[in-house]
């Protein structure tokens, strides 16, 4: 499944966060521009780095009316102690059928040490407060991903 075009509604999703409450798209609409961004497991090298890095960049993206959610297909208690341990500021949701990841296009064939098997691709979208996709984020390394989303953000919201 390709991901959704930029210009056109972001996919609709109601997820279950880490402290086991819905979260819809739908919450933010008028409010806040939304950074949705996949990861494929939490408590991994990479997602950790990743998930840190928009930590720590927080109050920048708030200055710019940005809520962070992560998705991943962990389940909801998986979630909370990610989220406690690395003391996350922002809302995780768990996709444990990946419907949603499946819905934004990041549900794919991936390979990894000479295997291949269906996971989460790492992919970040900026939704604007009208619901709109305005960028995805899918070619970055995890250690830079939260500067080149600030960076994008900087220079367009």
């Amino acid at each position: 499944m390709a991901f959704p075009k930029v210009g056109n509604m972001a996919p609709a999703f109601t997820l279950l966060d880490q402290d086991g409450n819905k979260v819809s798209l739908k919450d933010f609409k008028g409010k806040k521009n939304v950074i949705l961004y996949f990861y494929p497991r939490a408590m991994t090298p990479g997602c950790t780095t990743q998930a840190c890095g928009l930590r720590d960049t927080d109050k920048q993206l708030k200055k710019h009316d940005c809520v962070v959610l992560g998705v991943s297909f962990d389940p909801p208690a998986k979630l909370k102690r990610f989220q406690e341990k690395y003391d996350l500021k922002f809302t995780l949701l768990s996709d444990e059928d990946h419907k949603i990841i499946d819905k934004y296009g990041c549900w794919q064939l991936k390979k990894f040490m000479g295997k291949e098997n269906m996971g989460t691709v790492r992919t970040t979208f900026v939704i604007g407060k009208d619901g709109r996709l305005l960028h995805i984020l899918d070619k970055f390394k995890t250690k830079t991903h939260h500067d080149d989303v600030l960076a994008w953000v900087s220079e367009n919201l």
